[in-house]
């Protein structure tokens, strides 16, 4: 008798294979499952998020991008002033009184201005402290989009520079010269935003509606504005508020002569383009800018921040620096010069302080 061997079926091997390569598979899956994910999470998804080139890190602002999108939201809400005062819908109301007793209006071109600049700026920097003069409600919260895009004379004229986010406040004026604007003394009104940063103002923006002219600055930066060749120090013309140009006047030709010119204007915005180049058939010009009453700073942060980066300055009466942090108000007044001895101007005018708390 032959001696019996092993036989082995082809379909039993395939089986018994299957079967080890399901333990295998059991034992191997999870840890090639995390070493891919890890793998994944190193690098950054095809077609995926990543943080776009040239902007700051998490935590940081890139000044320059925060120029350029406070250049676009002062425009933006320059064309919602100049749609509503063309089709003359203002649907103007009584907000309340200045302290010195006056009405301030309030118009349907303040809110839709403000709520197209707020929403821009605060989708592009979510994470900054932005202050405006309007109430923001969050029942008309609108998306507002920035394509991150920066204009070629900010590219040519600024190079990127990052700040802490916590470090920043943006003070927005959806409307300076309210008052004017209802009475359709359209020169006067502007759009205005501007960047403190640890309360020093850095960025200023100031657009006219009317005209579609903007002034942009940025200290330690550039702008797209200039001073004047010349300034008269011996007989300033002197740009004061429509609402209280006596008062001024009376110091001022006390101070430096009855030749003092006087120039009541509207908006604080226009009054800080008056010391300035600005080609406008319907821009006055003056040699200094004095308010001798309480003032809200996101009247005047914007002009600010254009002196300063233009070699200028804007103090309070008694020459202190004004800080954007803090209250949305400045007691002291203020005093502005470009090019001038502003500590000499400062020392000529010790009456009108006096005036500014009241």
């Amino acid at each position: 008798m032959a001696p019996m061997g092993i036989r082995l079926s082809p379909l039993g091997m395939a089986v018994f294979c299957l079967l080890g390569l399901g333990v295998l598979y059991h034992l191997y899956s999870g840890f090639l499952a995390g070493r891919f994910a890890f793998f994944m999470l190193s690098e950054p998804a095809a077609g995926g998020p990543e943080t776009p080139r040239g902007s700051a890190p998490a935590g940081s602002v890139d000044l320059r991008e925060l120029l350029a999108v406070s250049v676009l939201a002062a425009a933006r809400g320059g064309e919602e002033v100049k749609r509503v005062r063309e089709g003359n819908v203002l649907n103007a109301k009584a907000k309340g009184k200045t302290r010195e007793g006056a009405e301030e209006q309030l118009t349907s071109g303040d809110l839709l201005s403000n709520r197209r600049m707020f929403y821009l700026l605060k989708g592009a920097f979510p994470a900054v402290q932005i202050n405006s003069e309007e109430r923001v409600d969050t029942a008309d919260q609108e998306t507002v989009s920035w394509d991150r895009s920066i204009p070629e004379d900010i590219k040519q004229k600024i190079q990127p520079k990052e700040v802490p986010a916590e470090s920043v406040t943006v003070w927005i004026d959806p409307l300076d010269a309210t008052q004017e604007y209802t009475e359709d003394l359209r020169q006067y009104v502007t759009t205005m935003v501007c960047v403190a940063v640890n309360g020093k103002p850095v960025i200023g923006v100031i657009h006219k509606p009317f005209s579609a002219y903007t002034a942009w600055a940025m200290v330690d930066g550039g702008s797209n504005i200039k001073p004047r060749s010349s300034y008269n120090e011996k007989t300033p013309r002197i740009i004061v508020s429509r609402s209280h140009a006596g008062k001024v006047e009376q110091v001022a030709r006390q101070t430096f002569g009855n030749k003092t010119v006087i120039i009541p204007a509207g908006g604080a915005g226009y009054k800080v383009l008056a010391l300035l180049d600005v080609a406008e058939k319907n821009q006055e010009e003056a040699d200094v800018y004095i308010h001798v009453t309480y003032i809200k700073k996101w009247d005047i942060c914007a002009g600010n921040a254009v002196l300063r980066a233009l070699g200028g300055h804007m103090t309070t009466l008694t020459g202190e620096e004004i800080s954007y942090t803090g209250s949305d108000g400045n007691e002291g007044g203020l005093i502005a010069s470009i090019n001038m001895n502003h500590k000499a101007l400062i020392e000529k005018l010790p009456d009108l302080e006096k005036t500014s708390h009241k």
